[in-house]
């Protein structure tokens, strides 16, 4: 048995100094750690709990319309809370996607971005080789150990040879699209990280999931004041409609002027590392209206044709 070591902070300043120790991790709602430790996946020597602290729980209104919503916000509450289903219901709807009514009682928004990936290979300390949970070991996922399906959920964008898996969080999907930022504190005092710049792309070391420094608390979440209320949607795509993790997701939000595309934000999730802003896609949706009805009717034009339903000059 390995030994842990607990600590109750009471503030910021006290969980940033006790997360100097090696091998120190910060539990908030522990959804995703206490699964890592009982598999056998995380051996964490000293957990800070971080629950008791003032401050992180709420969420607020922002000078100049944004929102801050704090660390330690469930993730129910956060998706049922008014102002985050009116001004931003892209995220409210992700949120509702992520999990299980019961995982997102107890879930932290602070936490939901720490997530691990859920690579099967990750998960089960039966496979020597992840160069995510023993860096330099190599990866099972690549290297001709797949079993039958499990690397149906493995990326397919800005993997490494390195590293096949994937982010597993439906509300980071969301924040990316909506250009949210990470505010931290650590040894070095705080800092405000943007959304896009938060994860990580696995490179030559995928066991680093995020930018944040050693011993570097995440404090809260700032949305920028909302330009989508009136048009956005998760999509979700996933082999069951209760508890599952994405094949691929998307988070689409539009401003519009009548009919046309004023901005377009739309990210990726269950496909890379981290959640991929698609901005080619975005820049080719702005402006252009007339080219979404066109492009509707050019596919059904196109696939009756190919079924032999229409001639060659219909």
């Amino acid at each position: 048995m390995r030994a842990i070591s607990y600590e109750r902070a009471t503030d910021v300043a006290s969980a940033v100094r006790a997360a100097q120790q090696p091998g120190a991790v910060f539990i908030g709602g522990g959804t995703n750690l206490l699964d890592l430790m009982k598999g056998g996946v995380a051996h964490p020597v000293k957990l800070i709990d971080i629950t008791r602290i003032g401050g992180l729980d709420s969420i607020d209104t922002r000078p100049g319309g944004g929102l801050r919503i704090g660390a330690l916000v469930r993730n129910s509450d956060a998706a049922n809370h008014a102002l985050v289903r009116t001004r931003y219901p892209l995220l409210s709807q992700a949120l509702l996607a992520g999990a299980s009514a019961q995982l997102r009682n107890m879930a932290t928004v602070g936490g939901n971005l720490m997530q691990r990936t859920r690579c099967a290979y990750f998960y089960d300390p039966a496979f020597d080789q992840c160069n995510k949970r023993n860096p330099g070991s190599g990866c099972a996922a690549i290297g001709g150990h797949n079993l039958g399906g499990h690397n149906r959920m493995h990326a397919i964008l800005g993997a490494s040879p390195q590293c096949v898996a994937v982010n597993p969080s439906d509300m980071s999907v969301a924040l990316a699209a909506l250009d949210a930022v990470v505010l931290v504190s650590g040894p070095s005092g705080e800092r405000q990280i943007p959304f896009a710049s938060f994860h990580r792309l696995p490179g030559d070391r995928p066991d680093l999931d995020t930018t944040l420094d050693p011993g570097e608390l995440i404090t809260a979440v700032d949305l920028p004041p909302p330009r989508f209320a009136d048009h956005a949607h998760y999509l979700k795509v996933r082999d069951r409609a209760s508890y599952a993790f994405a094949l691929v997701s998307v988070a689409a939000a539009l401003q519009m002027d009548g009919h046309t595309v004023k901005e377009a934000r739309i990210a990726l999730g269950g496909v890379a590392h981290k959640p991929l802003r698609a901005t080619a896609a975005e820049q080719r949706l702005e402006g252009n209206a007339f080219k979404v009805p066109l492009a509707q009717r050019a596919i059904v034009r196109c696939v009756k044709r190919a079924a032999g339903q229409i001639g060659d000059f219909a």
